[in-house]
C-alpha cells in the first residue's frame, strides 16, 4: 500500500457538464454513495452532534448535482424543518428539478457556482459545512488553507472520503462489474490513491483547543472526519472527551 497520497486529475472534472459520459458517471456516483453508506454516516453524525441545536444554515462544498444532500434532507426534514442550504460547486450541474425538490420538503436551497476557496473566503457563517467525496481532489497544503477558512465560518465540519487502502484499490478496479462507465472506472482507483487514512485530515485542521475532532474508518472503503467547535459537554458523544483531538475506531489503522 502506498504510504502517501497520489493526486491525479479525474476525468469527470474535465468533461463538459452535458457530456453523456459525465452524466452517466454522476449516476454511477449516486449508486456508489448508496452502496458505501455515506448518507447514513452524515445523518447519524448530524443527529449526534446537533440533537439539541438543530442547524439553520448548512452548506455542502463540492455538491455536484445536489442529489446527495437532497436525499439526506428528505430523511431529516421532520426533525429539522426550514433549513437553508447552499450547494457549492465549480460546475453548474444542479437542476431546477432538484431545487424544487428541496422546496417541496420545506428546505430552501441555493446554488453557488464558484471555486470553493473563493467561496470560503467570503461566505457568511454556517452551522454545518459538509463535503462528500470532495477533499481528496486537493493536496495537503491546499486542504490546510481551506480548513483555515472553514474553521472561522463553520461550527461543525464533516467529510466522507475514499479510504486509501489495498482493499479499496482492489474494489475500485471491479467497478465495471456493477455497470460503471469508463469515466467512473478510471476515476475510482484515482480517488482511492488520493484518499485518506489514519489522522491525516485531523492534522491539517486548525490546531486549537476550541475544536473537538474525530477521524475514523467507515466500512471497508470510506474515511470519515468530523470537527466540532467548542462542543458543550452534554452534546459530546458518549465516551468522547472535550479536549480529544484524535478519536474514533480505526483512527490509526491501515
Amino acid at each position: 500500500m502506498q504510504t502517501s497520497r497520489l493526486i491525479v486529475p479525474e476525468w469527470l472534472d474535465s468533461l463538459p457538464v452535458d457530456d453523456p459520459r459525465a452524466q452517466a458517471s454522476r449516476r454511477d456516483l449516486r449508486r456508489l454513495n448508496s452502496i458505501m453508506g455515506h448518507r447514513g454516516c452524515f445523518r447519524r453524525t448530524l443527529l449526534q452532534h446537533l440533537a439539541k441545536t438543530p442547524p439553520k444554515r448548512l452548506a455542502e462544498i463540492g455538491a455536484g448535482d445536489g442529489t446527495f444532500l437532497l436525499a439526506l434532507a428528505s430523511q431529516l426534514r421532520g426533525q429539522w424543518p426550514g433549513v437553508e442550504v447552499t450547494l457549492v460547486d465549480l460546475h453548474p450541474v444542479v437542476t431546477p428539478k432538484t431545487l424544487e425538490a428541496f422546496r417541496s420538503i420545506g428546505w430552501v436551497a441555493k446554488v453557488e457556482v464558484v471555486d470553493v476557496f473563493d467561496w470560503a473566503s467570503r461566505c457568511d457563517p454556517f452551522d454545518v459545512v459538509m463535503a462528500n467525496l470532495f477533499l481528496h481532489h486537493f493536496p495537503d497544503n491546499a486542504l490546510r488553507s481551506l480548513f483555515q477558512l472553514l474553521s472561522s465560518r463553520a461550527k461543525l465540519f464533516m467529510s466522507c472520503e475514499p479510504r486509501r487502502s489495498n482493499v479499496g484499490i482492489a474494489a475500485s478496479r471491479l467497478l465495471g462489474l456493477i455497470g460503471c462507465n469508463d469515466v467512473t472506472r478510471h476515476d475510482g482507483p484515482v480517488s482511492v490513491r488520493a484518499g485518506f487514512r489514519g489522522t491525516e485530515l485531523s492534522r491539517l485542521w486548525v490546531s486549537s483547543p476550541e475544536w473537538w475532532m474525530e477521524e475514523s474508518r467507515k466500512g471497508l472503503f470510506s474515511h470519515f472526519f468530523v470537527a466540532s467547535r467548542k462542543p458543550r459537554l452534554e452534546n459530546i458523544p458518549n465516551g468522547m472527551a472535550p479536549a480529544s483531538r484524535f478519536s474514533g475506531a480505526g483512527a490509526g489503522s491501515k
